[in-house]
């Protein structure tokens, strides 16, 4: 592991001028260029408000800021997912001509994927402002959970990624394996309220994505506490699964050139 932070160090510089022109490139032919950034979320919450608020009738408190929490959450993991499975092989110019420690370049995708976090929870930010949400100092609670939310989308992408490598059809089984999970992780409803015993308590116990969503939700817009036992078990999963992707990675690295 102190390989991995030395290359961390190194290559910091590169995985932000990456991340930077991969955002740049994006809006580089859009007329509203970094107002995507804001639109996209936005029309997303106002869709889920109305079918789960309207349609489903939810009465869920201030559900627009519950569900933006959630969509937010969600699209972060999603993508970092989504963003590894071919990570290597769509990089193989750069990977066959230059060494490049090959988590820098998730690590360099999560950075861009983490910009777009921070401007969503931004808009969350105003969202509970007009809503008149109220406000307590529990809300900075989320500096905690949003590390264990990185470490593990790092370490799972860091898996997927080497995975990719020789699993042709895996982008289309773990588009499935997303699909499911986005339902079972409570983005439009709440899973305390709506279901019970041992469903609810495996879904917010086993499943990351919904206990970040969970407790993201609780200090933010109902001011509760951590669940600190939950925040450490998760932790240490989340350092392990990252130790495993890195050193599968580091294992492997060598032979990728010639796979792809």
């Amino acid at each position: 592991m102190k390989k991995f932070f030395y290359n961390i160090k190194k290559y910091f510089k590169y995985a932000i001028t990456s991340a930077s022109a991969e955002l740049k490139s994006e809006i580089s032919d859009s007329y509203l260029n970094w107002l995507w950034w804001v639109i996209e979320p936005l029309c997303f919450m106002l869709i889920y408000t109305f079918i789960f608020s309207v349609v489903f009738k939810s009465n869920e408190r201030f559900f627009p800021v519950f569900i933006f929490l959630g969509l937010t959450c969600w699209e972060f993991f999603n993508r970092m997912m989504m963003g590894s499975v071919n990570l290597i092989t769509s990089n193989r110019d750069l990977i066959s001509k230059v060494y490049v420690p090959k988590y820098i370049l998730l690590l360099a995708k999560s950075f861009t994927y983490l910009f777009k976090l921070f401007i969503s929870f931004m808009i969350a930010i105003v969202l509970m402002i007009f809503l008149k949400t109220p406000f307590t100092w529990n809300i900075l609670y989320v500096i905690f959970i949003l590390p264990i939310l990185y470490l593990i989308s790092f370490g799972l992408g860091c898996i997927l990624m080497h995975l990719g490598v020789y699993i042709e059809d895996l982008k289309k089984v773990v588009t499935i394996l997303l699909k499911l999970v986005f339902y079972l992780s409570g983005v439009f409803y709440n899973i305390n309220a709506r279901l019970t015993g041992l469903i609810a308590y495996a879904l917010l116990r086993f499943n990351p994505v919904a206990f970040c969503m969970n407790e993201i939700r609780k200090v933010m817009l109902y001011s509760k506490s951590l669940s600190v036992e939950g925040l450490i078990v998760w932790f240490m999963i989340s350092i392990l699964i990252c130790i495993i992707g890195i050193k599968t990675i580091t294992k492997n690295e060598n032979s990728y050139a010639k796979v792809i």
